[in-house]
């Protein structure tokens, strides 16, 4: 016993003199760094210093300030960034879901603005920009070069003041220009339309009146139908969402769970990362749900796909997502001004995270393009109109059916018929109204 005693207290003794003396080189190395940040500091303020006294005109220091932040902020990631005192108060209208502008969602790659997504119903959308178009130019003034704030501000203006934007489209030989006059941007967060006894609910962005807009419009829906017993099932469209308030992509998430992991998050510190569970409780009351998304769904969509689908409570059906996996939190600052800085990843129930990856769908429905569509439209239809037996002058009749029979007949046939003009339309949403059919014809009937 005593020599074991005699061992550790060694082995306490040796680590005591080993720690001696390393102290000396670790507050050597701490307070080298802290003379290279010193010096730094004051590069920049020589930098400062130089460029107000000396510079060809006269600068404004608070733009200079503001400028350097910035810099120092995108140069993280292209999600943080600086939000002056009018950014900031743009961006708290903007999460009530009112403000003016084109109505799409940017970010910067290589130095380009690309489109996220339009925003449905705003200028934009109607002007034809698409998820994953590059713009190049703003009224003929390039883009190149400038921070992702500062073209963003080329973008902005008075309502109903006209701009003209110049596009590079994959799959387009030559970027072309698309003008568009600014509006008032008005959110409907979540609408809601019947088809074939499905809901569906197209979730257009996640701000404060996501969740509540939701559950109205579904209960609306379901009442209009006659009742949940009489629904097919959930579509829940998340196409082009762009993201936003990750509590309201939680509040999404858990409306159809009753149970289990959300989402998580993880920062620089592991000790500080969080989880979030679903409470009990599934507005769907089980009924088969079915998630449409694309390039364009990004952010909070992705956190409700990821956790409906590593749960297996819908079928992601459509394009990969976005890819970004990463929580900013936005910090206010002296001056009225914020500052919005990447905090954490998040990671899907299944600890999958999705930055660069997106979701990929368990079924991917390519959405063929305006362009493919007219010219199938041209091919088939040729402008004749299409004649069957019916319309043959002195035709026989079907005498094999009765009225009611008959009638049966033609209602099956304008179902089909509005389904076929769906496809047209849009041939992902009509894929998932018909794969929920399919998921309903399986169910045992009570």
């Amino acid at each position: 016993m005593k020599k074991f005693v005699m061992v550790a207290i060694g082995g306490i003794l040796a680590g005591l003199v080993v720690t001696t003396q390393l102290t000396g080189p670790l507050l050597a190395q701490n307070g080298e760094k802290k003379t290279d940040v010193y010096q730094q500091l004051d590069l920049f303020g020589d930098i400062f210093e130089r460029i107000r006294v000396q510079y060809v005109e006269d600068v404004d220091e608070g733009e200079l300030i503001e400028a350097a932040i910035d810099g120092m902020l995108t140069s993280l990631d292209p999600h943080s960034s600086y939000l002056s005192p009018e950014d900031a108060a743009d961006m708290r209208v903007q999460t009530r879901g009112e403000f003016g502008g084109l109505g799409i969602e940017v970010t910067q790659e290589d130095g380009f603005v690309k489109v996220v997504s339009p925003i449905d119903g705003t200028p934009a959308d109607a002007a034809g920009v698409e998820a994953g178009d590059f713009i190049t130019h703003v009224d003929g003034e390039s883009l190149l070069g400038l921070a992702l704030d500062e073209a963003v501000d080329l973008m902005r203006g008075p309502v109903g003041s006209e701009i003209v934007i110049t596009v590079a489209r994959e799959g387009v030989e030559k970027a072309f220009d698309i003008s568009i006059v600014r509006d008032t941007i008005t959110l409907t967060a979540v609408r809601s339309r019947i088809e074939k006894d499905a809901v569906v609910l197209r979730v257009t962005t996640f701000n404060d009146q996501t969740y509540p807009n939701l559950e109205a419009e579904l209960q609306n829906s379901v009442e209009e139908i006659g009742g949940m017993d009489k629904v097919r099932g959930i579509i829940l469209d998340l196409r082009n969402n762009p993201g936003g308030l990750l509590t309201q992509a939680i509040r999404v998430a858990d409306a159809f769970l009753d149970k289990g992991e959300v989402v998580s998050t993880r920062g620089r510190n592991p000790a500080e990362g969080e989880r979030y569970n679903a409470t009990p409780g599934d507005l769907a009351e089980g009924k088969p749900i079915v998630v449409l998304i694309n390039g364009g769904s990004a952010s909070a969509s992705e956190i409700v796909a990821g956790a409906l689908q590593d749960h297996r409570r819908a079928i992601v059906v459509g394009t990969k997502s976005f890819g970004k996996g990463s929580v900013q939190t936005v910090m206010p600052l002296r001056g009225n001004g914020a500052m919005r800085l990447t905090t954490a990843r998040y990671y899907t129930p299944s600890g999958r995270s999705i930055q660069a990856l997106g979701i990929s769908p368990d079924i991917i429905v390519q959405q063929p393009s305006r362009r493919d569509a007219d010219a199938e439209e041209a091919t088939e239809d040729n402008g004749r109109p299409v004649r069957s037996e019916a319309d043959l002058r002195g035709r026989l009749d079907n005498d094999s059916f009765s009225e009611d029979e008959i009638r049966q007949i033609k209602e099956d046939r304008a179902r089909a018929e509005q389904a076929a003009r769906l496809r047209e339309e849009d041939y992902q949403l009509a894929y998932a109204v018909d794969i929920l059919k399919g998921l309903t014809a399986l169910v045992p009937q009570q």
